[in-house]
């Protein structure tokens, strides 16, 4: 592959990731009024998140029950009104005793 090859493909991906951010900026000059409009940019963040990562936490672990217990763990906490830090640490932690468990290095 030739250095043109690669400056186009640069080039081409640094502009599908900049018109979708700017082009916004550039056409919406005044506030959005349309509730659905709103409703609708206010959760697709939410939505995009949580479909990237809810397949990720059920195949990044040895065996589903690990995952199963740490989202688990994660809601509890979460609900609670846990911070980020102390929810990911107490998932990660529940993942590894309940790997620790089923490998039979804890009787």
């Amino acid at each position: 592959m030739n250095t043109w090859y690669y400056l186009s493909v640069i080039f081409v991906m640094a502009l599908v990731t900049y018109v979708p951010r700017a082009l916004p900026l550039g056409v919406l000059r005044r506030p959005i009024r349309n509730r659905f409009v709103c409703s609708f940019l206010e959760y697709m963040p939410i939505a995009v998140l949580s479909a990237m990562t809810v397949p990720a936490v059920f195949t990044a672990t040895a065996s589903e029950w690990s995952a199963i217990a740490a989202v688990a763990v994660a809601l509890v906490f979460s609900y609670l009104d846990f911070s980020l830090l102390p929810v990911a640490l107490f998932s990660t932690a529940t993942v590894f005793v309940v790997e620790l468990i089923r490998f039979g290095w804890i009787a």
